[in-house]
């Protein structure tokens, strides 16, 4: 008789599936069965399913008595190593599963306790147990914060779990967990904060504290090789230059800094600044830590290697070996070619009437945006305005001999050569390009569009040139916008202002690090309608700690206007949002003093902010923008964009949206 094989079923049988919903069955361990006749005759079929090295450990257990069983039953993703468990609410038993088998709470209830197929009748009876009259189970997770060494309690953020359910989940879960008097109740939506405060007995904290308790946090993964540079905190970011071969460790965020190897901020930023997306398209490690300056101190100046992970880093001398392949990795960087400019076109054109073909005529920030309104997307707006093609930068730079200036410089091997000396030339070319005159044949052009503009308080002047939101180059921060700008001849200043930023330091250097010929390099304008923003951020179309999640979204929030979203330099409110189930989790809330708004004289203005600490955006608002920005990759047929927006009270509006680069 050949051989007989053990083999521990998964799932024991999916066999004909009943019309009415399950119910569910007494627990039961998981048994052992014999293979049937045909897998004992195929040995090698066996050896498939059972390998010899198979770990004989259980797919679920009552009790995690030790570190080890704990990480054996757990996973690690982001920075947090997590397990789950399942409570029966009739038998009061409690299930530690393994959360690499089952990825999900319901795979393990249909799985090992229905011990029945999911159908749709099925999961409807089922998800009632994510209500607030639950019948069946509790789903719970348990989370070990690496980084702050730290271990909470949580339900999926959809959960409209009661005190009660809180009450003895935390309760069951100290009694079967050998850490359990220090685990605390996570909340992780607004209903959850509420229920959490409700809930005296069982010690809670928020998301936005363990933020904040983080000594490390790593905002793009990667490994890097270069000088290590640490720039003194008093240092004013204008004198400041940097090359491409240094690691840099700054005290805060900088809103111009140019391609670096790698990024240590003393002063965490958020996924989804400036300066993060511009380490993600420069696809170099960013991260934040606290101290940095000190804990790194004996390594300044020496070449060192710099490895981010989720929850740790690595940052020690280099190789010899480590050196010379970074060497070769520069030496055979992909560069890229930006879209040719038309500079034939001479009519300024509204957002309506442009598509993305227009990229190469008024660039692909304003092209987008008019593909977006031809699309007749439901449930936001998009501010009215016009491009200026990019035949008036190729003419007001002709007019005033400032094109031979730009093709004189990027001959100079000293201007190649030296940080210093591109610096100080840069200032003095924009200074030519916002100082020259002005055509008035584009001046009349101008306010004929403006009058033309519905509700025209005040409007922004934004960049669109053709070296930026493209699928290889983002360009993200590195030219100015102008906002609530009023009257013609502020606005004709403020698109030589726009023009000019163009040849930034930051923008200059970033196209140099992408191999980009800068004499194909083109600016135009984009005016759009201000809109008064009572809250404006950013959404990622992605997780900010699985790219390959593309169900959850990460959304930045500030009340007011956006532009100190984008910065970095203080705490958002930041969410994971999913447009499949519509669970809402907060990750932190916004810790700004003061908001911007627009100055009834023009420009912005600073006042305190009535909301620091409160939600910015209601759970309404935040899954109609997770559902439009799903709409939007569908637009775009790309699962990964990077989009701005507001609301001015509940009135969404998109004003950009472009290609996620380096995810």
């Amino acid at each position: 008789m050949a051989r007989r094989l053990m083999l521990v079923t998964l799932v024991l049988f999916a066999c004909k599936a009943k019309q009415e919903p399950p119910k569910p069955r007494p627990p039961v361990e998981p048994r052992v069965v014999v293979a049937d006749a045909a897998v004992m005759d195929a040995p090698e079929l066996a050896a498939k399913l059972v390998p010899e090295t198979a770990p004989a450990r259980r797919l679920f257990i009552g009790r995690i008595d030790d570190a080890e069983t704990f990480e054996a039953y757990s996973k690690e993703i982001g920075g947090e190593r997590f397990a789950k468990f399942v409570i029966d609410l009739k038998s009061d038993r409690i299930y530690y599963f393994d959360v690499n088998v089952y990825p999900v709470h319901k795979d393990f209830v249909f799985q090992a306790l229905y011990k029945q197929p999911k159908t749709k009748a099925a999961v409807r009876v089922f998800d009632r147990n994510y209500t607030a009259n639950k019948v069946d189970f509790m789903m719970c997770y348990l989370v070990h914060h690496l980084t702050q060494d730290q271990w909470t309690l949580a339900f999926w953020d959809g959960d409209l779990a009661t005190s009660e359910h809180v009450r003895r989940a935390h309760t069951r879960m100290k009694e079967t967990f050998f850490l359990g008097a220090k685990v605390r109740f996570r909340p992780d939506s607004n209903y959850q904060e509420n229920v959490a405060k409700q809930t005296g007995d069982v010690p809670f904290v928020l998301n936005d504290q363990l933020y904040k308790l983080a000594d490390y946090t790593a905002f793009n993964k990667g490994v890097a090789v270069g000088t290590l540079r640490i720039v003194p905190r008093d240092t004013p970011e204008v004198d400041l230059t940097f090359a491409t071969d240094e690691i840099v460790v700054i005290h805060t965020p900088l809103s111009d800094i140019t391609p670096v190897a790698g990024i240590i901020s003393e002063t965490f930023s958020t996924p989804l600044s400036h300066v993060s997306l511009r380490a993600k398209g420069w696809r170099i490690p960013n991260i934040g830590l606290r101290d940095a300056q000190t804990k790194l101190a004996e390594l300044a100046g020496k070449v060192v290697y710099f490895e981010a992970k989720d929850a740790a880093h690595v940052i020690r001398a280099a190789t010899e070996a480590e050196i010379a392949a970074d060497k070769t990795r520069r030496a055979t960087r992909t560069k890229v070619t930006i879209p040719t400019p038309n500079l034939a076109t001479t009519e300024l054109t509204t957002l309506e009437g442009m598509r993305k073909t227009d990229e190469v005529t008024f660039g692909p920030k304003a092209a987008n945006l008019g593909e977006i309104i031809h699309a007749k997307l439901a449930g936001f707006d998009v501010p009215p305005g016009f491009g200026i093609p990019f035949h008036y930068y190729a003419g007001h730079l002709r007019a005033a001999g400032i094109d031979k200036t730009i093709t004189e410089l990027l001959a100079d091997p000293v201007f190649a050569k030296d940080a210093g000396v591109r610096k100080q030339k840069l200032d003095a070319l924009r200074k030519a390009i916002e100082t020259a005159p002005f055509a008035q044949e584009l001046r009349a052009k101008v306010e004929a569009g403006l009058g033309a503009l519905p509700d025209n308080e005040g409007v922004f002047v934004r960049s669109s040139t053709n070296a930026e939101d493209l699928d290889t180059f983002s360009g993200a921060g590195l030219h100015d916008t102008k906002p609530n700008v009023k009257g013609l001849d502020a606005v004709c200043d403020a698109i030589r202002h726009v023009w000019a930023s163009t040849w930034t330091l930051r923008a200059f250097e970033a196209r140099q690090h992408a191999g980009i010929d800068q004499t194909t390099v083109a600016g135009s304008a984009l005016i759009q309608v201000g809109v008064p923003a009572t809250a404006a951020g950013v959404v990622a179309t992605v997780h900010p700690t699985d790219p390959t999640d593309e169900k959850n979204y990460t959304i930045n929030a500030k009340s007011g206007l956006g532009m100190a979203v984008v910065d970095g330099r203080k705490i958002p409110e930041s969410l994971i949002v999913s447009w499949y189930n519509r669970g809402i989790r907060v990750l932190s809330r916004s810790d700004e003093d003061t908001l911007l708004v627009f100055d009834a004289s023009g420009g912005v203005r600073e006042i305190p902010n009535p909301n620091k600490g409160k939600p910015v955006l209601t759970n309404k608002m935040a899954l109609d923008l997770a559902a439009v920005s799903r709409a939007l990759t569908k637009l775009f047929k790309n699962n990964k964009l990077d989009i701005e927006w507001v609301f001015a009270g509940e009135l969404l509006y998109i004003v950009q949206t472009r290609p996620l680069v380096g995810q």
